[in-house]
């Protein structure tokens, strides 16, 4: 078996690639050093290991000896895990999408020897079909480009990275304006399917940053159709073949419009940002049956993070693994997929109860016979609840005898913090306090085993060391997810972890008022495109809207105008200067949380000020900061209040308060529902 330099990666990803007779080199200085010493152009893929798309073309052309040697005697090869990599990855998608080309996974381009992309795109097969032509004549025209019109070539990469560097200019500011939010909200609702949930058209994706946005600005405004835009969306979610209703957690996206047929992969950061949504949907319901489910949808989901994703770290700390593969036995799929025959030989005379409630045609509802399960309606009482939670458990042990999907363990900081903001809001909403003390392990696991030298949280974690420095995004998401646990939890060293996380990413990352970057500015790997930055959020929130977002926690929190301006800052450089503040929906949760949001403040002793604050915790997000009963905000603080030991709560909004409330009624009646 074939070794190449992968063999000694870090990554999952780039060690499913150690052993092809492609000459793979990782990212870095000495693959641009060789392919100018040898002055060929580089092959560069980027792709993950729960990625489908890239096992096919992996298997297809890097595993064929031929395919192999021609990419080995005309390119230096060179391999990239976008999940390790963002910074990198994000550089080079936004090249592609430049030539015109759709963004996606593999993505393969082509670089001179300097780093500059001039031609790329995603899969190629091996054989010429769906309109695309076979990789290796991809290859042979490259390379005999290269050597017959190479002026042309580099010429082309030249105008390439400049175009890329004017984008990446700062654009005039306008001030912020409340009209600012109104606009992109309408924009975004806009894009609505209000039948199917989540965004009109297929592939659908969760897009969790722009249902968050939207269950603020419901809630503050208050805005129905933004509420009904989440709940349709959970619901949607919750009962569809997205969501694994035997063993928990959601894919990553659904290759329909329906959410019938996911993509299998599941993805840490889905997970963590859908607990999060659920607990704003079921605060946005009450305690109707959508809170009911979304509760159950929430509990299985962790349960499915506890018993497949964590990641000893040493010492009996853990944190959760980034990734389950979407294929095993070299399928797509197998492992979750059912066939009608097979869920009556485990039911046997319960298939038909099963069929109630769950859709299991006999010819299928996927490809040649296959079946996604999916509900069709839900139990309506105890009994049927009981009943059908036996019968899933009975399939699901079925399901385990079968060959798994791949874990892809490493850690990755941003991910981890937002499952731990999932776990906490969740635990807080749904009344588990166990879910709010495991996200303080993991935060307590990061802060420990992934702390640089010089204070900064690393990005990734494999095989017991640090595999990648830290981006802005980590020290971004991790300070979001202090402050959240701070405030449910009263202790103060994760307010003082967060407020040092945002001070490193003020000193390494900024540049400018206002203006970060997502790699450091000691990153000494960085193409010749720039260091990259990326205030857009995608699947995963931006980590410029998430430090905006701390800032304004912050700010509500002590009172403190400075608090203000940072957040004054980063919203005027970032949205105010956006061409499409639609595709910022962190940054205008941000600014409406700003400018509408508001806190509670909970004071006195015992059990009476605990229980006001377990309701606040329950109630306050989104949209409102909770002050925890020991923490005392500066005194130019609205929600100021005496001393005493009487328990009472403050809502504040606008810089005004209520009377003081000692009632849990009063306390839940003051805030918007």
């Amino acid at each position: 078996m074939p070794t190449n330099r992968l063999a000694t990666a870090r990554s999952p990803y780039l060690l499913q690639h150690a052993h092809q007779p492609v000459d793979w080199w990782p990212w870095g200085a000495e693959a641009l050093a060789e392919a100018k010493r040898r002055n060929q152009p580089i092959l560069l893929s980027i792709g993950y290991a729960a990625c489908h798309w890239c096992h096919v073309m992996a298997h297809e052309s890097f595993d064929d000896p031929e395919t192999a040697a021609l990419i080995n005697r005309f390119f230096v090869p060179v391999k990239v895990d976008r999940e390790e990599r963002p910074d990198i990855d994000h550089l080079y998608m936004q090249a592609l999408q430049a030539m015109g080309e759709p963004g996606g996974w593999p993505l393969t381009l082509f670089l001179t020897p300097e780093g500059r992309p001039f031609w790329g795109g995603t899969y190629f097969p091996s054989e010429p079909r769906w309109g695309k032509p076979a990789f290796r004549q991809v290859l042979l025209a490259i390379a005999r480009a290269w050597e017959e019109e190479r002026g042309k070539i580099e010429a082309m990469g030249e105008r390439l990275a400049a175009a890329l560097a004017s984008e990446r200019r700062a654009a005039e500011a306008s001030p912020l304006s409340p009209a600012l939010v109104e606009s992109a909200a309408q924009a975004l609702l806009g894009a609505l399917d209000r039948e199917q949930g989540g965004l009109a058209g297929a592939p659908k994706f969760p897009n969790a940053p722009i249902f968050r946005f939207l269950a603020l600005y419901g809630r503050l405004r208050p805005h129905q159709a933004a509420r009904e835009g989440l709940l349709t969306l959970l619901d949607a979610l919750s009962r569809g073949g997205i969501y694994d209703h035997l063993g928990g957690g959601f894919a990553r996206y659904s290759v329909d419009g329906e959410w019938r047929v996911p993509h299998f992969e599941k993805m840490l950061y889905d997970n963590g940002e859908l607990l999060e949504l659920l607990a704003f949907g079921a605060g946005l319901d009450g305690t109707g049956e959508r809170a009911a489910l979304y509760a159950e949808r929430a509990a299985e989901t962790i349960a499915w993070l506890e018993r497949e994703m964590t990641v000893p770290l040493g010492e009996g700390a853990f944190a959760f693994a980034a990734a389950l593969d979407a294929d095993s036995e070299g399928e797509e799929g197998t492992y979750y997929v059912w066939r009608r025959a097979e869920i009556a030989a485990v039911l046997g005379a319960e298939t038909e109860f099963f069929a109630r409630f769950y859709e299991i045609p006999e010819e299928g509802n996927w490809e040649e016979g296959k079946i996604v399960l999916r509900m069709r309606r839900l139990p309506e009482t105890a009994e049927e609840r009981a009943r059908l939670g036996e019968l899933r458990a009975r399939l699901a042990a079925a399901r385990a005898e079968r060959v798994r999907p791949a874990r892809d363990g490493k850690v990755l900081a941003d991910w981890n913090g937002l499952a731990i903001e999932g776990l906490a809001r969740a635990g807080a909403v749904f009344g588990r306090p166990e879910w709010i003390a495991r996200g303080e392990q993991v935060f307590t696991a990061i802060t420990t085993h992934l702390r640089e030298a010089d204070g900064r949280l690393a990005h990734a974690w494999f095989a017991a060391a640090v595999s990648v420095r830290g981006l802005l995004d980590d020290q971004a998401a991790m300070a979001r997810a202090g402050l959240t646990l701070f405030e449910l939890t009263g202790k103060r060293a994760y307010l003082e972890t967060a407020e040092e996380l945002l001070g490193l990413a003020e000193r390494l990352f900024a540049e400018g008022e206002g203006r970060y970057y997502l790699t450091a500015r000691d990153a000494a790997d960085i193409p010749p495109l720039g260091r990259p930055r990326q205030p857009l959020d995608q699947a995963t929130p931006s980590g410029v809207g998430m430090i905006a977002e701390s800032w304004v926690r912050l700010f509500h929190l002590t009172g403190e105008a400075a608090h203000r301006r940072r957040a004054e800052a980063v919203l005027t450089a970032e949205l105010a200067a956006s061409r499409l503040p639609s595709l910022q929906p962190g940054l205008l949760y941000a600014l409406l949380m700003l400018e509408e949001g508001g806190v509670v403040r909970i004071s006195g002793e015992g059990e009476p000020a605990q229980a006001l604050w377990r309701e606040a915790a329950r109630r306050a997000a989104p949209g409102f900061v909770l002050i925890p009963p020991d923490f005392t905000p500066s005194a130019s603080h609205p929600a100021a209040l005496p001393g005493g030991a009487e328990a009472a709560s403050l809502v504040c909004r606008g810089g005004r308060c209520s009377l003081p409330l000692t009632s849990i009624a009063a306390l839940a009646a003051e805030l918007p529902a």
